[in-house]
């Protein structure tokens, strides 16, 4: 997760990778949903896809390989997704988001179908750093849109993932040379209007 936008990274910021009309976040599947996922270019390809639980995705590669221990942690994280959802669309769904650190929702927070969680950061090592990433869970209502809709893309990431393990493990922990040999992806700020500033609390 290579940042370059600045040399004190805020405590809570979104940064990705993405281009003029999309963004990629990433999802951790068994073999079982993930494989029909990308041949059929649609998540819930596979009918072990559960449209009622909420399903997290991530914009940081580095998050998504400690979530999922570079894919080796179980085999219900076995395959990395990389997923394109055009900008619009993910606003949407930042724009309905609740914010939570573990405390009692109100009823109107209750109804939000987005949930925002900012943990800390990692490393390619999965070393623990000092600012946070955002995680956005998505629940039943907007599950089958995201499902179905909103993915414009899917890829398989699993290799790289583990390969980026292999090299973490004989020591090569460099960013800037992880990054040339494309098994971190460069994440950029990712900027969003105030309102939705407001909305995912960045200011703390």
């Amino acid at each position: 997760m290579a940042n370059k936008a600045s040399t004190i990274t805020p405590y809570r910021q979104i940064r990705a990778s993405y281009d003029d009309d999309t963004i990629t976040v990433y999802q951790a599947y068994s073999e079982q949903i993930a494989v029909p996922a990308v041949k059929e270019q649609r998540l819930s390809a596979s009918p072990a896809f559960s449209h009622t639980r909420m399903t997290w995705i991530k914009p940081s590669w580095c998050w998504m390989m400690y979530r999922a221990g570079y894919s080796y942690k179980d085999k219900g994280q076995a395959r990395i997704l990389a997923l394109r959802i055009k900008h619009e669309n993910f606003q949407k769904l930042l724009s309905q988001a609740t914010v939570t650190h573990g405390q009692q929702l109100t009823a109107s927070e209750r109804e939000n179908p987005v949930r925002v969680q900012w943990d800390p950061e990692r490393s390619p090592s999965l070393k623990v750093l000092p600012y946070r990433s955002i995680q956005i869970g998505i629940s039943g209502k907007l599950n089958k849109t995201w499902a179905e809709e909103w993915t414009e893309s899917i890829e398989d990431m699993t290799e790289t993932a583990q390969m980026l393990k292999k090299m973490v493990d004989e020591g090569m922990t460099g960013e800037d040379v992880l990054v040339a040999r494309s098994l971190v992806p460069t994440e950029r700020v990712y900027e969003i209007p105030d309102e939705l500033r407001q909305t995912l609390q960045t200011e703390v």
